[in-house]
C-alpha cells in the first residue's frame, strides 16, 4: 500500500521529534534559547501575581483602619475626619495612584426591615458616586444582620491596578475595590456634623 504525502511528513516529522528527544549531543546555547522565553515569562509572571497581592492586601489593610477610626470616633465626623481619614489611607497604601474612597453610615429600620443611608461622603476620584438609600433598602445579601435601630460604618475603596510588565496577558489594567462593615464602638451612632 502506498502512502500518501501527508503519511509521509507525519512519519518524517516524528522520527525526527524521536531523535531530538532521544539525543544527547547539543550546544548549551540552542536549549538556552529555546527555554529562556518561557523561564523569563514565568519569572515575570510570578512577580506580577505577588505586585497584584500586594497592592489589593494594602487597600484592604487601608480600609479596614479607615473603618476602625470612624468607628471610635467619639465625636462627631466632619469633613475634616473624612480628609483625615482619606490620608490615611492614601499612606498607609503608599501610592500616588488616584484612588477613591466611600464613607457611609446605614440604619437598619427594623419595623419596615430595610436599610436606610444616614450619611454618605466621598473622597478622591473614581466611579463611585455617594451612596444612597435605593441602594441598600433591601441589600439583606450584602449587608449584616442589625438589629432595629442600629447602625452600620461602610466604607468602600476603588483604586485601579497597572501592571508592572507589558507582556501579553499581562498588561490589563482593572479596578480593585474594597469593602468594610464596621459597627460603631462607643456611640449609638456617628452622625456628620448632625445630618440626620
Amino acid at each position: 500500500m502506498k502512502r500518501s504525502f501527508i503519511q509521509d511528513i507525519r512519519i518524517r516529522l516524528h522520527d525526527a521529534y524521536l531523535r531530538f528527544r532521544k539525543g544527547t549531543e547539543g550546544v548549551m546555547a540552542v536549549e538556552m534559547v529555546i527555554m529562556l522565553p518561557a523561564l523569563l515569562w514565568m519569572t515575570a509572571t510570578s512577580l506580577e501575581l505577588y505586585d497584584v497581592h500586594r497592592f489589593k492586601a494594602a487597600r484592604i489593610k487601608a480600609t479596614y483602619t479607615v473603618a476602625d477610626m470612624l468607628s471610635r470616633e467619639m465625636i462627631q465626623a466632619d469633613t475634616a475626619l473624612l480628609n483625615t481619614a482619606k490620608m490615611v489611607f492614601d499612606q498607609q497604601t503608599m501610592d500616588p495612584r488616584e484612588t477613591q474612597l466611600r464613607m457611609s453610615v446605614v440604619r437598619y429600620r427594623g419595623a419596615t426591615d430595610t436599610y436606610e443611608v444616614v450619611w454618605s461622603h466621598l473622597r478622591g476620584n473614581g466611579p463611585m458616586p455617594p451612596l444612597v438609600t435605593a441602594d441598600v433598602a433591601n441589600a439583606h445579601d450584602e449587608l449584616p444582620v442589625l438589629s432595629g435601630g442600629e447602625e452600620l460604618i461602610i466604607v468602600e475603596s476603588t483604586s485601579v491596578y497597572q501592571p508592572l510588565f507589558d507582556f501579553p496577558g499581562l498588561n490589563n489594567s482593572y479596578a480593585v475595590n474594597t469593602r468594610v462593615f464596621t459597627g460603631i464602638r462607643f456611640l449609638p451612632q456617628l452622625c456628620f456634623e448632625c445630618e440626620t
